[in-house]
């Protein structure tokens, strides 16, 4: 995607209850040069009032249904737009409005349908160690399912490009979606590539739990294989 400008590019961003820190993070977005789209889930905080009257895009979800629903709204109202890609981070302030610019770079070296994902395990002792031990066997997981190495699967901080989200068919309404995208990129045979970045945890509460979360990989991992498990086996790999 050589020439591509930040104006090609959206940020989606989905937020639940975090009127906290979604001010300072969206800002921190449009100072680099980017459009930004928040996909509010239904916060029962003043996370959309705190951005009220900045020069962004807003969805609102009716009720909570959880990231993956806002995500999948997001690439919805997205693929009706003209951007040409599209990068997803966190409104938890834990992904660094900086690398941004990581991204664009790794974006314009690429063509075709592309998911481009954060990777942090180059320097994952600043995961908590339980994040780390359960990233790592979710990661091991997938990369051996969708024939690709990919060392952080659970991080939210990537970019799509518009052929990659118009390939995928996802349906999941919660945090397996991002183990969602990365089987269904190596299923529809897109090219996945890891970008290292740095995470920030300092003071920061996740809405992740890894034991819940395992199990709520657990199951989806075994009703997506169920579901397109022939179709994915048959992957030729990428495109």
């Amino acid at each position: 995607m050589a020439g591509i400008n930040k104006s090609d590019v959206l940020v989606l961003i989905p937020a639940y209850n975090e009127a906290k820190n979604i001010r300072r993070v969206v800002s921190a977005v449009m100072s680099g040069g980017f459009p930004v789209l928040v996909v509010d889930d239904a916060s029962q905080d003043r996370t959309l009032a705190e951005i009220a009257g900045l020069p962004i895009h807003t969805l609102r979800l009716p009720e909570n249904k959880g990231k993956g629903a806002a995500l999948r709204a997001g690439f919805a109202w997205f693929l009706e737009k003209r951007y040409q890609a599209l990068i997803m981070m966190d409104a938890d302030g834990q992904h660094d409005p900086a690398e941004l610019d990581v991204f664009m770079d790794a974006l314009q070296k690429e063509n075709g349908a592309v998911l481009l994902i954060g990777n942090r395990m180059h320097n994952p002792l600043e995961m908590p160690l339980l994040r780390r031990v359960t990233n790592r066997f979710l990661s091991g997981t997938l990369s051996f399912l969708a024939r690709r190495s990919v060392p952080d699967s659970q991080c939210g901080f990537r970019a799509l490009t518009r052929a990659a989200i118009q390939r995928m068919r996802l349906q999941t309404n919660r945090f397996e979606i991002e183990s969602e995208m990365v089987l269904e990129a190596a299923r529809a045979g897109c090219v996945i590539r890891s970008v290292p970045i740095r995470s920030v945890y300092e003071g920061a509460a996740s809405q992740i739990n890894p034991w819940r979360d395992t199990l709520r990989f657990l199951r989806f991992l075994g009703g997506y294989l169920a579901q397109r498990g022939l179709v994915f086996f048959r992957s030729q790999g990428e495109k």
